[in-house]
């Protein structure tokens, strides 16, 4: 019998691609979507639950499987207010973290960003370094953290600094070599391989900065 994965962010641009990922991967039977909007795939492994992300914690009996796969996230830009950043960025992922717990499932891969420092002056640094203290503290034995540099892809929404950033970065990125290779931007695709790698495997670091996350990605593992 295949696993179940569930995904929480799936709208979203590195979400989207480990959905396809996973439906391509025979080892999974089902995907459980859980978000506030469909991704209206026409997979039959694909089960959506379409809920309100702040509450996750009523969905305990729905929230059942074998690896959870958080690519939750939001910008200042989208999300200017400082109290709701917080409920999506740090919350959700604890809140899954949490069922994962409850529920007995083993794995869980949380998408968070570089920079990420729980004693950072940076409110946006702390908030996810905080919520990554607090994800391994719910013990779910096999929990990764992937802290990616600038995500190198396209987006349903127009960011111009991004996008400014991902011209410098392009530009950049072949003279960022030996410790300053973390520091390179990366796309979406690999981030999502490399978290359907470590899902399966369970062997690597806990934590992992751009430039492991690629290596994994371009491992012969797939």
């Amino acid at each position: 019998m295949g696993k179940i994965a569930i995904i929480l962010g799936a709208t979203g641009l590195t979400g989207g691609i480990l959905l396809e990922q996973l439906i391509a991967d025979s080892s999974y039977d089902k995907i459980k979507l859980f978000s506030r909007s469909s991704v209206a795939s026409t997979s039959l492994k694909v089960e959506e639950y379409l809920v309100d992300l702040m509450q996750l914690e009523l969905y305990k009996e729905q929230f059942i499987g074998d690896e959870v796969f958080c690519c939750i996230g939001t910008t200042a830009l989208k999300t200017p207010d400082k109290i709701t950043y917080k409920a999506i960025d740090y919350g959700i992922p604890v809140s899954a973290a949490m069922l994962a717990k409850s529920n007995g499932i083993d794995t869980f891969i949380v998408l968070s960003s570089m920079g990420a420092n729980s004693k950072s002056n940076l409110f946006y640094s702390k908030t996810k370094g905080q919520m990554e203290c607090d994800v391994l503290a719910q013990n779910v034995h096999h929990t990764f953290i992937l802290r990616p540099s600038l995500i190198d892809g396209q987006r349903n929404e127009y960011r111009l600094g991004e996008k400014i950033g991902k011209i410098a970065m392009g530009i950049l990125n072949p003279f960022l070599i030996g410790d300053y290779k973390k520091y390179r931007s990366i796309h979406p695709g690999k981030i999502a391989k490399c978290m359907k790698i470590v899902a399966r495997s369970k062997t690597h670091e806990v934590f992992l900065d751009s430039d492991k996350i690629l290596t994994i990605a371009n491992s012969s593992a797939s």
